[in-house]
């Protein structure tokens, strides 16, 4: 439906349970690199929002995450939802996705969010919340959807 002339975006996000320098969290901040680096030579990725315009929007006291101090948060493009989902499934990025609790605050961890955007687009992580507040208020839809809807059309796409 929307493949032809749209990749996917797709925004997560969650508030760190220890300051970014604490020894608790060095696992996860030691390892965002290499999560990056695989998601890059990924087949399918586009894009990523990068590190520092990422904490420029963390930090910004007027921004998007304005009320949610200490988040941690990836905002990227992929072709589509296979491409996003075997990243997520099949990479060292599901053995972190396995330690969250180790690093989130419980319960305020692994929000996420994905919807089409026009190939080309780069999204803001203004966008990525707007998306997100949608989902939560409306559910997931074929334009803006969660895990559950990522996975079965990642399903029906391999």
């Amino acid at each position: 439906m929307f493949a032809a002339c749209h990749h996917l975006a797709e925004f997560n996000f969650g508030t760190l349970a220890h300051d970014w320098d604490d020894p608790r969290i060095a696992d996860f901040r030691n390892g965002l690199d290499q999560v990056n680096a695989i998601a890059a030579r990924s087949p399918g990725y586009v894009w990523r929002l990068d590190d520092d315009a990422m904490e420029a929007a963390q930090e910004d006291p007027n921004g998007p995450l304005a009320d949610r101090p200490n988040t941690a948060s990836t905002l990227s493009v992929w072709e589509g939802p296979d491409p996003l989902w075997q990243f997520v499934e099949k990479t060292v990025h599901a053995r972190f996705m396995v330690r969250a609790h180790e690093w989130f605050v419980p319960g305020d961890s692994g929000f996420f969010v994905a919807w089409w955007v026009k190939i080309g687009h780069r999204p803001s992580v203004s966008e990525g919340m707007e998306k997100w507040h949608h989902l939560k208020a409306k559910g997931e839809t074929p334009e803006i959807f969660g895990t559950n809807l990522l996975r079965a059309l990642a399903d029906t796409s391999a």
